[in-house]
Order: structure tokens, then sequence, then C-alpha cells
């Protein structure tokens, strides 16, 4: 049982912790500062934050004590004459068909810290660290330091290896919209998953190019987004593009992976070899941003719908988790204790979590619901909190 919930929030890190008497908050943490992630190491506890400072750029903090006390960890860098192709947000007349100019090169900095990951407990010093604007870090000293990932940065799908000159294949790393707000609108990484069965075996998710798979501990990587969809596209099956909005996999069942898609939800029983598209539009279960999965049961997953990429908002005024038993074959729609009229909320990609019986999430209006009986019925931890960015079980 999970006894500690962390929350990345516009304007600081909310720890709530379970007592006899419900969840109770901790005085916030890293005040008035957007943390857009937080998560606990569950290898030897300790807690880590990524600061949004507007000032000082992005930053890492960690705690050691719980949460009681935090220091900044060591900075993530790009290493000199690392270079990414430019993107640009596409105008209202945007023509994809169009021949594709020259590549724009510039040198890569850290705009944001998307994601932080954990190597398995045979890597007791492996982090992993997403970024915008789409590099993918690795530490084996517990955060001391930090290296890029070369060969997945080099990749062909995005240009090749920059670091020797023009590309030598066209780029198709797309920007993300979340990406703008850094004054950019670059690829970023946001999904890292370590197979805890084999941990050399790991699957990213970028927005916008898809999902990659190395089954050798990063040396070498390769796209994995056979069945995917990209209805705004004119080859809505082109092998590139895809904007996964988080990907996750069963931790007892890791070839049972999931992800909610810009287009869609998507599961995979066969490691990411292969995805098949299981919306259910009926119900409303099709657009939105996280998704979780069943800890042991890798049929067994839940999604927090929206309405659409353009209203982004409740689905009729009503807010409600979607849960399947079947691997997306049926979706079971859960209302009780969410408020069903009036509401606009919206979950992001980082937003939903579960462990063990109990989930939880956060959203963009500052509420934070939690069920103990696998989203059967939900209780509100509160309403006035910070617009929520990540929900993380410790």
């Amino acid at each position: 049982m999970a006894n500690t919930l962390l929350l990345g929030t516009r304007k600081g890190t909310v720890i709530f912790d379970r007592t006899a008497s419900g969840w109770q908050p901790r005085p916030i943490a890293h005040s008035g500062i957007p943390v857009c992630y937080a998560a606990r190491d569950p290898r030897d506890g300790t807690l880590w934050a990524s600061l949004d400072h507007g000032h000082w750029g992005p930053k890492l903090s960690r705690s050691k004590d719980g949460g009681h006390t935090w220091e900044d960890a060591p900075a993530i860098k790009y290493p000199a004459g690392a270079r990414h192709i430019v993107q640009y947000l596409p105008s209202p007349d945007f023509d994809p068909t169009a021949p594709i100019g020259e590549p724009e090169y510039k040198a890569a900095c850290v705009y944001k810290i998307w994601n932080i990951t954990f190597g398995s407990a045979e890597q007791p010093g492996r982090l992993y660290a997403g970024t915008v604007p789409g590099g993918l870090f690795v530490s084996d000293d517990g955060g001391d330091s930090w290296q890029l990932n070369r060969p997945l940065w080099n990749h062909p799908s995005r240009g090749g290896d920059l670091f020797a000159g023009p590309a030598a294949s066209e780029t198709h790393w797309g920007g993300t919209p979340a990406s703008i707000d850094y004054g950019v609108f670059e690829p970023g990484i946001h999904s890292i998953v370590v197979n805890p069965q084999n941990p050399n075996h790991l699957t990213v998710a970028a927005s916008s190019a898809g999902v990659l798979v190395s089954t050798d501990g990063g040396e070498s990587w390769a796209g994995r987004n056979r069945g995917m969809l990209m209805d705004y596209l004119p080859e809505p099956a082109a092998e590139w593009g895809h904007d996964p909005h988080f990907v996750t996999a069963c931790p007892g069942q890791p070839d049972h992976l999931w992800q909610q898609n810009h287009c869609g939800v998507f599961y995979s029983s066969d490691g990411a070899n292969s995805w098949r598209k299981v919306s259910q539009l009926s119900t409303g279960v099709h657009f939105g941003f996280p998704i979780a999965v069943d800890e042991q049961d890798g049929r067994t997953a839940w999604v927090v719908p929206a309405r659409a990429d353009s209203e982004r908002t409740t689905i009729n005024g009503g807010l409600f988790v979607a849960r399947t038993r079947d691997g997306g074959e049926s979706w079971q729609a859960l209302r009780d204790g969410l408020p069903q009229a009036n509401a606009y909320d919206i979950v992001l990609r980082h937003g939903l979590d579960v462990a063990g019986d109990s989930l939880c999430f956060g959203t963009t209006t500052g509420n934070v619901y939690v069920s103990e009986n696998r989203g059967d019925s939900w209780q509100c931890l509160g309403n006035n909190l910070p617009p929520v960015y990540s929900v993380r079980f410790g």
C-alpha cells in the first residue's frame, strides 16, 4: 500500500501522507516554483522534483529525508556540439505534402526536464530524464552527473549525427505544443519505461515522433509505431510523426503497454511490436492525456477522457474515469464521487497514477481525487490547489 502522494503543481510540490484519518497534505515545498514532475525513487526513497524556474531555467531538486529538506541536484546539460534541427509551429495554411527545404540548426539546450524515471533494483544508481528538445539523459551515480544518450539523439529519424556535420537524413521529430511556453516548438521525451524483467529493454515516447525501443541498454534504438494512426496527416499509418501523450507498461506483464495518444487510445500486448487502437467513441474514450495500467494485469487500464484537442475540457461538463479490464474491448465509465455538472477539468499526461487498488489524479483546475477501490468510487482531496502537472504515489 502506497502511503505517500507527490504532486507537481504550478506553484510547488505538494505531498500528501496517508494517516488513520485519511490523506493529509503537508506544507507546500518549492513554494511558488512550477514543478512539472515529482516522483519517489522506490530503491532508496529519494524524492525528485523537476523545477521550471522562470529565471534560472530547469533544475532538479532532490530530498533524501522524505521531503522534509531539499537540495539542488547537478544540472542536466547538453554536451558541446549537440545540435538539433529547428522546428516551427505549423501555420493554418501548412501543407504537409510540400517539399522540405534545407534544415536550420540550433545548439541544444535544456528547456524542460519532462520526466524522471528510475532504473531497476539491479541498477542502484541509474536514473533517466527526458527533456525538451527531445534528449534522453542517463545517470549512473544517483543524479550526481548526467550524460546524453547519443544513439537516440543521433538517430536517423531525427537527422542523424549532427555532431559530425549536416543532417544525413530528414528529421521526423516534430515539435510539441507543450514546448510553446518555453518560446520554442520542439519535440520532447515525456515517457520512459524500464522493463523490470530486463532493464536493458527501454521504451521511450516523444511528442511528436512516436515510440522507440532499445533492447541493449540504449546502445541502439528502433521505432515501434506499427498500428498507430495519425488522423491529421495524409498518411495516417506513416512510420514517424506520431503524437503519443503518455506511454506506460504493466510492471508484472511488461509486454503489455498502453498509450493515450493524440488520436486515440492504443494497446500493445507484444512489447510494442504492434499497437491496436482501442478507443470507444460511444463512451467518450478517445482523446485525452494520461493513462495508467494495473501493476499485475496488463489488460486493465484507466484513462481520463477529454472532449477534443480543440476543446480541452470534460465531455458534456461531467468528469469521469474510464476503465477497461479486457485490453480495451470494452470500457466502463466511473463517475461515483466525481462532479457531473459544470466541471471543466483537464488531466495532463503525468496527472494520473495507480498503486495497488489506489488511484489518484489531479487536474489543471487544482482538483485532486483519490480512489481506494480501483476507481469504483472517488473522494476529493482538495479543490483549491494550484494546477496539477503530475501525480505519483510514493
